[in-house]
């Protein structure tokens, strides 16, 4: 029998918030003003588990970088893969640190040599959230240490036992 309890997450969402309350209506009947739709997030109980880590292949985020990563030195993470491996591990009061649009400093391990992991953190090494909901992760010098470019494919995952994001590059187009 192993004392190594699973890993437990709840999943974060978004509680749309349609319906004014009476005072919140009164006060727009007041300020003759229209009522905002709002959004907050909240952690729910999942139905399911957390996904497994499969430790042969753990790169639940797989991606091709593009042009406009490369040129500014940013992973673009949809908001799926964001909410889904990501989120799920951080406690709400970080998660909605980063949902205000604050930059979040991560710690990165790139694993690409298996054999010598290498740490990237510190000020330079952040995942904030974009207009558009999906996330970047800034790391500049993972970009010059392997010479990212166009359509080099790499892997990512959060690993809730160090709390760090994991990197992986998987396949490269051109010449480092």
């Amino acid at each position: 029998m192993s004392d190594q309890k699973p890993l437990l997450s709840l999943k974060k969402t978004f509680f749309y918030k349609f319906f004014p309350s009476k005072d919140e209506e009164e006060a727009c009947k007041v300020n003759n003003t229209p009522h905002v739709v709002t959004r907050e997030l909240i952690e729910i109980r999942d139905l399911y588990p957390p996904p497994k880590i499969d430790l042969e292949n753990p790169w639940q985020i797989k991606k091709k970088i593009t042009h406009d990563e490369v040129d500014v030195g940013k992973l673009v993470i949809p908001f799926f893969e964001t909410f889904e491996y990501i989120l799920r591990y951080w406690k709400l009061d970080l998660a909605n640190s980063l949902e205000s649009r604050c930059g979040m400093p991560v710690n990165v391990w790139d694993a690409t040599e298996e054999n010598t992991p290498k740490k990237y953190e510190g000020g330079g090494v952040c995942l904030r959230k974009l207009y558009n909901d999906e996330f970047s992760l800034s790391c500049i010098e993972l970009f010059k240490d392997h010479g990212l470019g166009i359509g080099d494919e790499i892997g990512l995952y959060w690993d809730p036992r160090s709390s760090s994001l994991m990197f992986k590059l998987l396949s490269q187009v051109g010449p480092q």
